[in-house]
């Protein structure tokens, strides 16, 4: 028998309190009524609704569902969740992995970055909440009640450090999961999302399922960042014939096959001589593997345009 006091935080005040890996298991989660509380679910949780909160600091692991913030304020907090919604906050800095176009509502002074977390059961965690570490629209802030010539939301400093809004757990009992903050080794890829791009010249590479793709696509983003190109946007999508012949294009017979074996992931990289270099290093690095990389600067923002406006289509977003 389930007991909800243990999938409940209420009414605390300067705590420091949390759930290690394997302790919420997939159930709902309720935060209502803290107060300059340290929060952190280190589990993956069906839904999660964080009500009346004021001055705290949260984490929460991957949420199945929605995350659902009512009538917070002052809250930092790292999140990854199929929905995210806000309604009545104020002032909430929040590092975001969303599958869906986050929404915010009668909301004001809200800022976004990117997730990156790590500990080492985040990813089969991910994995138990259905979500995919490529599938993240964190800013891609959808505001039901806009104010005219006011921006109720914004992006973080593209240098803002999770561990300086949301610091490790200091607890005996949470010091045991082993966490890092840094961006290199988050689990989810850090993406410049809708940020200005630094370049006018994109690229777009799409892996084919197979029992490498997530360790081959991160293994391109490694190689493609560590020579100053940005990740700008990832995406785990299926494709069928259609879509293929529609991104793909003149190459799309020979990828076709590929589809049914599973989703395809793909990556936007932009910069200055993007596409030789991803060409390059697929060559390279992935010489027995079958990926699509654009061909060339004229053709890559079209394909870029054509994969994501398909996937965006498909996502229902």
């Amino acid at each position: 028998q389930i007991d909800p006091k243990d999938y409940t935080f209420s009414g605390l005040k300067n705590e420091t309190v949390g759930r290690l890996p394997g302790k919420v298991a997939g159930q709902q989660f309720v935060i209502q009524d803290c107060e300059n509380c340290k929060i952190y679910i280190f589990d993956h949780s069906a839904t999660i609704t964080i009500d009346d909160c004021v001055n705290c600091q949260i984490f929460l692991g991957p949420v199945k569902g929605s995350v659902f913030f009512r009538d917070c304020k002052d809250c930092k907090c790292v999140v990854a969740c199929q929905q995210f919604r806000t309604r009545d906050c104020r002032k909430l800095e929040v590092f975001l992995c969303c599958a869906t176009q986050p929404i915010i509502e009668s909301s004001t002074g809200m800022k976004f970055g990117c997730f990156q977390y790590y500990y080492p059961e985040l990813a089969l965690q991910f994995k138990d909440a259905g979500l995919s570490i490529f599938n993240n629209t964190w800013s891609n802030i959808h505001d039901f009640t806009p104010a005219s010539g006011e921006n109720n939301w914004g992006l973080l400093p593209e240098t803002a450090v999770v561990q300086d809004y949301v610091p490790l757990p200091s607890s005996e009992e949470l010091k045991v999961v082993r966490v890092s903050t840094d961006a290199i080794k988050s689990i989810i890829p850090i993406t410049r999302g809708q940020r200005q791009k630094n370049s006018d010249e994109s690229c777009l590479a799409v892996f084919f399922a197979g029992d490498y793709t997530t360790a081959n696509a991160r293994k391109l983003i490694d190689e493609m960042s560590s020579k100053g190109f940005q990740l700008v946007q990832t995406k785990e999508v299926l494709m069928k014939a259609e879509d293929a012949q529609r991104v793909f294009q003149q190459s799309a017979l020979e990828f076709i096959p590929l589809l049914e074996k599973g989703p395809v992931v793909a990556l936007e990289f932009n910069g200055d001589g993007a596409v030789e270099q991803c060409r390059s290093t697929v060559n390279e690095v992935f010489s027995g593997t079958k990926v699509f990389v654009s061909e060339s600067k004229a053709s890559a923002s079209q394909d870029v345009d054509n994969f994501y406006n398909f996937a965006d289509m498909q996502m229902g977003m």
